[in-house]
């Protein structure tokens, strides 16, 4: 793959700077003439080189998925140096397969792909690749590193950890503490990584016990009727953990219907919904732990990094990161007005 090869430096982050390089920026003898470790070119928000950047997403029929596309395009506004050519979006696998064609043919600088499935979309990924146009892949990863230049997304496992962590802090000094979950789409890795990071955050905390679990699918519809047959299989608990914050009006229309207000419940990715319940403080709802959607912002900031041959400010390397996950952090009354602007209808 000859056109590979020839933009190795680009597309696999070949190392620009050895360690020999940073130890001489550390001694006192340094030379005037000669840059320090930290004069190396990063992206700021000065105009530069013109870049343009393809972004494909799965349909927006969720309001996390319309989120991502709000942000890539808002971001992109921000830049003079930047046109941004975006798809419709589709779940159907072939459409966006063609979306991204026709973008690589289109001769895009830069690629931003949050494919509908990451498996299925490997080998397109790989084709642009080979075609010399580095690839951003957003949050659902290709099969293999070959397919993208840099992944960057969310944490599955670290929103369960986090919102475990969280609820065993509040129930930490009641003894034979209950908790049930209400999960997403069971077939979907993302919910199993959930679910994994909330239990094993549990494991800290003896005195606590799951009681019961269920999965939704990601909708209010949804999200309302198992968070009934969860009321009314568990008539005493003491916290809900729930995935995801869409599922939560559902779920919370439910819990209002029951009339409980006996547990405490934390929510997931970051909704205004949610947000506006949690500063309004009147309800059971008193946490989210965020999954953000302005992951695809940054998608932008990186893909237009890579077009102009450029590093990171406030990091060493001349390159962008291979990867980048985001932290889940949790959103409470204590921090809920940093947060608020960023939640997603």
């Amino acid at each position: 793959m000859p056109e590979l090869t020839s933009r190795r430096g680009l597309l696999f982050g070949t190392a620009a700077v050895g360690a020999g390089a940073l130890l001489v920026g550390c001694t006192s003898n340094e030379s005037k003439d000669e840059p320090a470790a930290n004069d190396q070119p990063a992206a700021d928000d000065k105009p530069g080189k013109q870049v343009t950047i393809g972004f494909a997403g799965p349909q927006a029929d969720h309001g996390w998925l319309n989120a991502i596309n709000d942000n890539a395009k808002s971001r992109a506004k921000k830049y003079s140096d930047v046109t941004l050519e975006i798809t419709e979006g589709s779940n159907d696998t072939a459409a966006q397969i063609g979306q991204i064609e026709t973008l690589i043919n289109k001769k895009v600088d830069v690629l931003v792909v949050l494919p509908a499935d990451g498996k299925a979309l490997t080998q397109v990924g790989l084709q642009a690749m080979r075609a010399g146009i580095p690839v951003v892949n957003l949050d659902r990863i290709f099969n293999t590193p070959q397919a993208y230049r840099c992944w960057i997304g969310g944490d599955n496992y670290g929103m369960g950890l986090n919102a475990g962590h969280y609820i065993g802090e509040k129930l930490k000094g009641k003894s034979d503490a209950r908790v049930i979950e209400l999960a997403g789409l069971d077939n979907l890795e993302l919910t199993q990584q959930r679910t994994k990071g909330f239990d094993d955050a549990l494991k800290n905390y003896p005195n606590i016990k799951k009681v019961a679990r269920q999965a939704a699918e990601f909708t209010v519809e949804s999200g309302q009727a198992k968070m009934a047959q969860l009321l009314q299989a568990q008539s005493k608990f003491d916290a809900l953990w729930n995935h995801d914050d869409d599922q939560g009006v559902g779920a919370l229309r439910a819990i209002e219907q029951a009339g409980r207000d006996d547990f405490l419940m934390v929510g997931g990715a970051g909704a205004l919904s949610a947000f506006q319940a949690i500063k309004k403080d009147d309800g059971v709802l008193k946490a989210t732990v965020l999954y953000p959607p302005t992951m695809a912002a940054s998608a932008i900031d990186l893909a237009r990094a890579l077009g102009q041959s450029k590093g990171i400010g406030g990091l060493a390397e001349f390159e962008i990161p291979a990867s980048l996950t985001l932290y889940s952090a949790v959103v409470d009354k204590t921090n809920i007005d940093q947060y608020m602007s960023t939640g997603f209808k």
